[in-house]
């Protein structure tokens, strides 16, 4: 697992938001982006998906007695999570009844990894609300993000600096992080970000609209095409 894991950073780093031909093409259903382009989705195994409300770290977000369930992993220096950030926000804040459920999976960078660390900091010593306050300033900076940026953001939201540094570098957060990559290789989420619903992972943002087709199919015959 550690080898296929090295493996996949290094091919992230290299091209971090481009799949393949092959895997582009690899679809379990007909998914359509806002782009044009064919979404890589892929079925996920129960065994698996059954193990998210298990991860520690993780921010759920949107209703508490839901109808419907969206889990997404992201890397705060990916670009595309960047806009994703907002059209799930947008999505979870105009649908009562969806949950979203927030992984992190910081695959493109060590810088990554590092304000991964903080942000599961900032959740353990403040809380789920500030700590997805700090997601959402992660992502609407420009540039890198590392783990000094999100110390700085991070105090501006009333975290102590040095706390979150010690609780940043404990191993309650490594461990956190380190639970929450694997079950997303395990997945084979090898982009970012991908969603995990109705037992289908999506492989990349597909953008807000078709994201939202997907939630009235999974309502509408369980799953994320219908027919």
């Amino acid at each position: 697992m550690l080898d296929r894991r090295q493996t996949l950073i290094r091919l992230m780093a290299a091209a971090p938001l481009t799949l393949s031909s092959q895997e582009s093409a690899a679809q379990w259903y007909k998914i359509i982006g806002e782009d044009g382009q064919p979404v890589a989705n892929l079925r996920l195994p129960v065994e698996l998906t059954a193990q998210i409300d298990e991860l520690p770290g993780i921010i759920r977000v949107g209703s508490t007695r839901p109808d419907l369930s969206l889990a997404e992993f992201t890397d705060f220096n990916c670009p595309h999570c960047k806009r994703a950030s907002r059209d799930v926000h947008a999505l979870v804040t105009q649908d009562r009844n969806l949950r979203v459920t927030l992984v992190n999976n910081p695959i493109l960078s060590p810088m990554s990894a590092q304000a991964a660390k903080v942000a599961l900091a900032v959740f353990a010593l403040k809380g789920a609300a500030t700590a997805y306050e700090l997601r959402m300033k992660l992502f609407a900076q420009r540039g890198t993000v590392d783990g000094l940026k999100a110390l700085e953001l991070a105090e501006g939201l009333g975290a102590k600096r040095s706390e979150v540094e010690q609780m940043a570098d404990g191993p309650k957060v490594g461990q956190a992080l380190t639970a929450q990559m694997k079950l997303a290789a395990a997945l084979g989420f090898v982009a970012t970000p991908s969603f995990m619903i109705a037992g289908v992972g999506l492989l990349g943002h597909p953008g807000r609209k078709p994201l939202r087709k997907i939630l009235d199919s999974v309502r509408a015959c369980d799953q994320v095409v219908c027919g």
